[in-house]
Formats: C-alpha cells, sequence, structure tokens
C-alpha cells in the first residue's frame, strides 16, 4: 500500500481508503472486511455521524478500537436528524457542530477524531461559526484536523480563503469529471489534500446495467464502461476507475466503500507501478463529454 500525506496536515493516508457507509452484513462478516482491510495497510477509515443514524460510527468504532491508535478515523458532521425519523435537517451551527462532536467520540470510542467534516455547506451557512466550532475543537483535543465534504466549488473557495482546513471530499470519477474544471487544481495548488468518493460511479463502470447519470445518457455510460474495459488489460476493471482518479495529481486517497471480501481484494490489487499510460488516459478522456457544474459555482 502507498501513503500520502493529508494537504498541510501530518497524517499519512493509505491511496486507498475505507468508506464505511458500506457495511451492511453481519457483524462477523464487517469484523472480517476491516480486519483484512487494516492487514493490507488501509488505515484511512471514513464514516459520518449521519450513516444509519449513528449506528455506523458505533459499528465503526467498536471494530476499530484494538487498533485505533494505528488507523485514521474520520468522520462529518451538519446534518441533523429529526426527532421523528422522518429525514435530516441542514444545521451547522457553531452550537449543534460542538454537541455532535461529543456524541460521536462517544459512538466512535475514542478521545479524538483525526478528521472531521463538515457534512456539506453552503454558501448561506454562518461560514465564520462554523471554522470556530472545528478551530474550537482543536484546541480542546477532540479533533486533530477538520475538513469540507463538498462538490461545490463556491463553498470550496471560501472555505480555502478563511479556514485552516487540511482537506476536501469530493465526486470525481471517469463519469463525474467536474472537478477537473476548476476544483482539483485549485486546492492542489493551496496543498489542500483531495478524498475522491464515487471512482466507480455506483457499479456503473464495472459492472452495472447502464442508466442515466448526472446528465449522460445511458449510451454514454456505456461508452464510458466499455473504455474502462479495453484499457484494463492485467487490471480489473475496478482497478482501471480507480487508478484514472489516482492519477490526478491533486487525489490524496480514492475512498471506496467495500461490502465483500472480493471487492476489498480488488482494490487491494491496485498497482500503484502499473499506472495508466498516457495513451490509455487518453482512450478514457476522450469517451467522455467534458463536463462542467451547471450550479454552486
Amino acid at each position: 500500500m502507498e501513503y500520502s500525506k493529508l494537504g498541510a496536515s501530518d497524517l499519512n493516508i493509505s491511496r486507498i481508503g475505507f468508506g464505511c457507509m458500506s457495511l451492511k452484513g453481519s457483524v462477523y462478516d464487517n469484523e472480517v472486511l476491516i480486519n483484512m482491510a487494516i492487514d493490507a495497510g488501509i488505515n484511512y477509515f471514513d464514516t459520518a455521524d449521519l450513516y444509519d443514524k449513528g449506528a455506523n460510527e458505533e459499528l465503526v468504532g467498536e471494530l476499530l478500537k484494538k487498533a485505533r491508535k494505528d488507523v485514521i478515523l474520520a468522520t462529518k458532521v451538519g446534518n441533523k436528524l429529526r426527532a421523528d425519523g422522518s429525514g435530516w435537517d441542514w444545521s451547522p451551527s457553531k452550537a449543534y457542530i460542538l454537541t455532535s462532536a461529543d456524541e460521536s467520540l462517544k459512538r466512535l470510542k475514542t478521545d479524538y477524531i483525526d478528521l472531521y467534516q463538515l457534512h456539506g455547506g453552503t454558501m448561506d451557512d454562518p461560514i465564520e461559526e462554523i471554522i470556530e466550532a472545528f478551530e474550537l475543537l482543536k484546541q480542546q483535543g477532540k479533533i486533530r484536523y477538520y475538513g469540507l465534504s463538498s462538490i461545490r466549488p463556491c463553498v470550496i473557495r471560501e472555505y480555502v480563503s478563511k479556514s485552516n482546513m487540511v482537506s476536501v471530499m469530493t465526486q470525481y470519477s471517469l463519469l463525474d469529471r467536474r472537478p477537473e474544471e476548476f476544483t482539483l487544481d485549485f486546492l492542489n495548488k493551496n496543498n489542500i489534500g483531495v478524498l475522491a468518493r464515487g471512482s466507480v460511479a455506483q457499479g456503473l463502470l464495472i459492472d452495472k446495467p447502464a442508466k442515466l447519470y448526472l446528465d449522460q445518457s445511458p449510451e454514454e455510460v456505456n461508452r464510458a464502461a466499455y473504455a474502462i474495459s479495453s484499457v484494463s488489460g492485467t487490471r480489473t476493471k475496478s482497478q482501471s476507475a480507480i487508478q484514472f482518479v489516482l492519477q490526478h495529481q491533486a487525489i490524496t486517497c480514492a475512498v471506496t466503500g467495500f461490502r465483500t471480501v472480493e471487492q476489498l481484494n480488488d482494490a487491494i490489487g491496485v498497482n500503484f507501478k502499473n499506472q495508466l499510460s498516457e495513451a490509455e488516459l487518453n482512450i478514457l478522456k476522450s469517451s467522455v463529454n467534458p463536463q462542467l457544474y451547471k450550479e454552486h459555482r
């Protein structure tokens, strides 16, 4: 496994990360996956207080308890569950963030969170107040670093200019190259790590039937999937899709969800020395029409 420093932090994280929202099996099955990931060198585990109404944090905290000092644990905040269980609302107030951090620490069975991320963000948020909350949590030793989980260029620009965040988690894949227009180069220039989610585009690039994805027709999705297949060679399709993401210089880590041992082994098998050639990259890029964010620019 290869590792890379996350932005301006001192967190050296595995280039393949574990997106824990995917943990849906039995306790035994989940434990097998987590232990296999750790044994393979994966040290970045990402969850959120929203996932399974907090139960995912509890599960991750229990499964990582013995290995806590050897892993980098990340979670997210900002979405407040409704008391009646009907859904959640965006609630990025300072008070809510501070309270939520304490609740996440209890569920995760830890004294500190390595990376605490705002789980969204809009231009109408009290951004200075949100930053104050994260900075206070750092001073208190409850979090080591903080970041943003967002696809919105306008919001990302605000936090880069006003905060000491070290990372941005954003969606990026061959089927969603919108971040290439501005976000990725901007973050790289400002030494902010990028955690890429969605490398296989909901499985559409590897094994799921084509469907409308973002503004791309099923036919366009099929064309991208065929391109992935055509360049794979000694790689699996999943490995090629992940390699495409990791080969952008701005990407620190591809955060991937695993539900089976086979999926985990596939990602673990990414050979960082067997990169896509320039010709292969051109084949992939030419298979997808240029994309731009239509909102939140």
